[in-house]
């Protein structure tokens, strides 16, 4: 059976659709059985052992199986910009990336297009890409889904957004979003095992766990980080962000309509200190910025 034909009925995630997408049928995402790609690019912007010096190869894919109310990307997430490409035609961005001499392919939001994926790292692959592949994505997915991809990814990239469901729910729409979550990052850290890095700091293989921080969120915050740590320790790392931007269909939610309060995330920065955080990533002041978001326009597509 070809992974392919998950895409029959599809159950790539947590919302389960169970939809024919390739009988022309949509889901909750509102991905078709064909790939569709919104932009393909050195990224800079990443953590520093993924962006290094010579920028992450990143392709962003279009739609999502979250519906955020914060999404930054939501043109791409929600309205669904983009080009539709073949399989051929990835692989073929896959070494085009790795021309430009960048450190990894990094694949944006994926999880929609996963058999699709593994088709084309293959055939990349058979084709001599040799560079590190990076899962980066919003964490709710389905195990079995990532279970697929053992092999195929070095890197992951897992968001862990919230503690309580009462949130998960309210701006993501995603119930049961810790409890999945936190059962895919095991799977996710049994493939790949503690972060291994080449001589000039850049990541091989690991996981590395983003958490952004929302308004007024601090004390689910601080129950993200306790769990991290307590499960893995410094095996993982912690990806902290502070760059929150009001933006999309924040306005219907009066406390997400403000930056994120400094004094808190300096907060949870100390928060970590005091548990024993090595193995952490900060950000500086000045990331809550329209310019950090990228400009959508198919190029390299």
């Amino acid at each position: 059976m070809s992974n392919l034909d998950i895409l029959r009925s599809c159950s790539l995630c947590p919302r389960n659709c169970g939809v024919n997408r390739t009988g022309g049928e949509i889901g909750f995402c509102s991905a078709s059985d064909k790939i569709k790609v919104s932009k393909v690019s050195k990224h800079f912007w990443e953590e520093p052992c993924i962006s290094g010096e010579n920028g992450s190869g990143t392709i962003f894919f279009s739609n999502c199986n979250l519906k955020c109310v914060f999404c930054q990307n939501y043109k791409i997430s929600t309205e669904g910009f983009g080009k539709e490409i073949s399989i051929e035609r990835l692989s073929s961005i896959f070494l085009e990336q790795q021309s430009r001499n960048v450190n990894n392919i990094n694949l944006v939001t994926p999880t929609h297009y996963i058999p699709q994926i593994i088709e084309a790292i293959k055939l990349a692959k058979s084709k001599g890409l040799t560079l590190p592949i990076v899962y980066n994505s919003n964490g709710y997915e389905d195990v079995n889904a990532i279970k697929m991809l053992n092999g195929y990814v070095d890197v992951y990239l897992p968001d862990l957004k919230y503690f309580s469901d009462k949130y998960a729910v309210k701006y993501s729409k995603a119930p049961n979003y810790f409890t999945v979550a936190t059962n895919v990052i095991d799977e996710m850290f049994s493939q790949v095992g503690e972060p291994v890095f080449n001589e000039n700091g850049l990541i091989k293989k690991g996981v590395i766990i983003r958490h952004l921080m929302l308004p007024g969120l601090l004390f689910d915050s601080k129950k993200i980080v306790d769990y991290v740590y307590k499960k893995y320790n410094d095996k993982v790392f912690l990806s902290l962000m502070n760059q929150y931007t009001p933006f999309y269909n924040c306005s219907e939610y009066e406390e997400l309509t403000k930056p994120l309060n400094p004094k808190h995330y300096e907060s949870l920065i100390d928060y970590c200190v005091d548990l024993g955080y090595k193995n952490a990533f900060i950000q500086e002041e000045g990331t809550c910025k329209e310019s950090f978001i990228p400009d959508f326009n198919l190029d390299g597509v």
